[in-house]
């Protein structure tokens, strides 16, 4: 049993094989993937390709890169939106200082508006951090016990991660961990709790390790749990079931559906 917890898969570069490439992942044991936007129209399409496909869910959100070119009534919007049956998030939010293609106030505002928009509707974060991690830290304290979530693609620090964990969050991990030169990386993987411990593949980018430099797609989620689980010396079996449950735990609304 495998959970691909994040995953763009309404992305152009399925369009001539999405099908095939969904059924792969079903014959490696992938029975759910969260398929997540980044802002209205791909929120739009994570919704209409989880209708198309039941092991498919859908999370909304406004990532930090597109959050200048997002409508004034953004918000009204994703709220529209969340009341689908098959929308179990909020995501990905948060914060991305590594291109700054958004001014970074509008990113903490944006941030934060989504957070209390998640609250409003009872449902998780899932968090995208890149190079932000003490202004990410500090918004995430400001809410603290008051929403669920995960972050996603993790790339902080072990004293980071457990300040997450300590805060009730979820820390994902996908294809950098396989990567030669992830030693830190690996380091928090082998390190998180197995009930707080998520995998994915945010594909199609990050392809892992033996694939890298090609297209990256839900099948090889199978790779991420396959490092962590020799990373921590336990059966492959036993890393995918726990992270499985710790996704459904999370995204409580796929549960009994699949």
């Amino acid at each position: 049993m495998l959970i691909d917890a994040h995953a763009h898969l309404d992305d152009s570069k399925y369009e001539q094989d999405r099908h095939e490439m969904l059924m792969r992942a079903k014959e490696r044991g992938v029975t759910h993937i969260v398929n997540v936007g980044y802002d209205l129209p791909s929120s739009k399409r994570s919704i209409q390709l989880a209708e198309e496909y039941e092991f498919i869910f859908a999370a909304v959100g406004v990532h930090p890169h597109d959050v200048k070119e997002a409508p004034p009534d953004i918000l009204d919007r994703l709220k529209d939106l969340v009341i689908h049956p098959k929308v179990v998030a909020i995501g990905e939010i948060g914060l991305d200082y590594y291109r700054d293609l958004s001014p970074r106030e509008l990113q903490q505002e944006r941030f934060r508006k989504q957070i209390e928009l998640a609250i409003e509707v009872g449902l998780p974060i899932i968090v995208h951090d890149r190079e932000a991690h003490g202004d990410t830290m500090a918004i995430l304290k400001e809410y603290e016990g008051r929403v669920a979530g995960v972050l996603h693609c993790f790339s902080g620090s072990w004293d980071m991660a457990r300040e997450c964990i300590n805060m009730g969050y979820y820390i994902s991990f996908a294809g950098p961990v396989t990567f030669n030169n992830a030693n830190k990386l690996r380091e928090v993987a082998a390190k998180v709790p197995l009930h707080r411990l998520l995998v994915e593949t945010d594909a199609p980018y990050l392809t892992p390790e033996p694939h890298r430099g090609k297209r990256n797609e839900s099948a090889y989620v199978y790779y991420v749990a396959e490092r962590i689980a020799q990373l921590r010396n336990i059966p492959v079996e036993e890393l995918a079931h726990a992270a499985a449950e710790n996704t459904l735990r999370l995204f409580s609304k796929m549960n009994g559906t699949v």
